[in-house]
């Protein structure tokens, strides 16, 4: 008998002062039953730091055609996608041939290991971004998971702060492909 989700639901609050983005989201969040909490919390991140009315949660780990994240226009265009983890490069690849803008978040500690097999192959990706994330900081955001979540996000001169129970992970990305800034 095959394993169901968990079914995780946020209440997020974020203010983006570099996009002047400020929304409250009701998120159901679907974690996979081979899926970490900390890996759910960096799908998580990755929603705050793209927030849109568009960005909805794929199937990710359950589907091969589609991203952890994405957003489309209104004539189903992807404008969007994101992945989460350590992605090999035909689907990078894929990913950047359907869509405008490819986002990847990494965040384990064998991340680097892993950039130097892939770099070279996906270098004439012109719309990929590549964001890595401390170990250190995905492991502190998997700590404020549960089951149902307040969170209170505040992004300012590419600094990210997330609060939910007295508890405050400041994030900062590191992009080692790509923009300046993933959005």
């Amino acid at each position: 008998m095959a394993l169901k989700a968990t079914i995780f639901k946020a209440d997020v609050q974020i203010a983006d002062m570099d996009r002047h983005y400020y929304q409250d989201h009701v998120l159901t969040i679907a974690r996979h039953p081979s899926e970490t909490d900390e890996r759910m919390m960096v799908r998580l991140l990755a929603f705050i730091v793209h927030a849109d009315e568009a960005l909805v949660f794929g199937k990710g780990l359950s589907a091969d055609d589609e991203p952890d994240i994405w957003q489309k226009d209104l004539t189903g265009a992807i404008r969007l996608w994101i992945e989460v983890g350590q992605p090999d490069e035909k689907r990078i690849m894929k990913a950047c041939g359907r869509a405008e803008k490819v986002v990847i978040y990494s965040y384990s500690s064998n991340s680097s290991i892993w950039w130097n097999q892939v770099s070279n192959r996906v270098e004439r990706a012109r719309n990929l971004t590549v964001v890595n994330l401390d170990s250190a900081v995905s492991q502190a955001l998997a700590k404020l998971a549960q089951r149902n979540m307040q969170l209170q996000c505040t992004i300012q001169d590419g600094q990210i702060w997330i609060t939910a129970n007295d508890e405050t992970v400041q994030v900062d990305l590191r992009i080692i492909k790509g923009l300046a800034a993933p959005y």
